[in-house]
């Protein structure tokens, strides 16, 4: 017989179904991170060697190495799964990539050794506390970089501003491609370019979809071998046109959570969030 104490009571899940991702807390939600590189045999052992155990999944696209990039990988993590881009370009590479994943939570690393990998609890965190969108941010307070040019620096900056302006959002980082988002996002967002300039369409996107976004303060590293094809002047103009090209929101739909580094509208149709803390039962 089910009372109605039996409906309103969510069922109880098993200890054993959940991931110990820091020392208070375990999810539910496997997570799946995704990596684009080319010819990154070099850095790959560094770029694993920070990535949490309790991970569900590694992607890494690759863009037609000449070198040891899948060999590498797949003796660093077993069972990575090699997705072989066709396109080129890093937006077209990451569009691969998510085709690919299983996870309900999708984070995006580079493969050039500037990310760490630590830093993936702090972005599942803060999805599983409620955003939709974890955005990191060089610049939001705790945050840092090791890699950018003042010509660099000054160029994200009035692009940001720009994008603020124009879109109503708060951010204080735009081209950065360390994120993590529920794959819900996929629906709500259209990603349909093939460059760099892919982390600022998602940027703006995801705050014309009103969805919730918070920025983590993250660090980001100088590459340790090869050089960048990140071109600030080239892929500086085309993360412009992207911006010039989106419409922007009307005021009366901007709506604000009030809290430091989360804004945006009523997340929508997230899966159960399956949190608990390490060494209690969950709900």
């Amino acid at each position: 017989m089910v009372t109605g104490l039996d409906r309103l009571t969510p069922p109880r899940r098993n200890a054993e179904e959940y991931r110990p991702v820091s020392s208070h807390l375990a999810i539910a939600p496997p997570v799946s991170v995704v990596i684009p590189a080319m010819n990154e045999a070099e850095n790959l052992p560094y770029v694993f060697k920070t990535l949490p155990d309790w991970i569900h999944e590694v992607v890494l696209v690759d863009g037609d190495s000449t070198d040891d990039t899948v060999a590498v990988a797949e003796r660093l993590w077993p069972g990575v799964t090699v997705v072989r881009q066709r396109g080129k370009g890093k937006g077209d590479a990451l569009i691969s990539g998510f085709a690919a994943c299983t996870g309900d939570i999708i984070v995006m690393v580079d493969a050039d050794g500037s990310a760490d990998g630590q830093e993936i609890v702090s972005y599942v965190s803060a999805l599983v506390s409620g955003a939709d969108f974890a955005k990191g941010s060089r610049f939001a307070n705790g945050g840092g970089t090791d890699d950018m040019t003042f010509v660099r620096r000054l160029g994200n900056r009035v692009l940001c501003a720009a994008v603020n302006a124009k879109f109503g959002a708060r951010y204080t980082d735009l081209c950065y491609g360390y994120n993590a988002f529920w794959r819900h996002c996929l629906d709500a967002i259209t990603l349909d370019c093939t460059g760099f300039e892919v982390e600022t369409l998602m940027n703006v996107r995801v705050v014309k979809a009103g969805l919730k976004v918070q920025e983590i303060p993250s660090h980001e590293y100088g590459r340790i071998h090869g050089a960048s094809n990140l071109s600030a002047v080239r892929d500086g103009l085309r993360v412009l046109r992207v911006i010039v090209r989106e419409k922007g929101v009307p005021r009366s739909g901007r709506r604000w959570t009030g809290r430091p580094g989360a804004f945006g509208g009523v997340p929508a149709g997230r899966a159960p969030l399956g949190r608990a803390p390490l060494g209690g039962e969950a709900p």
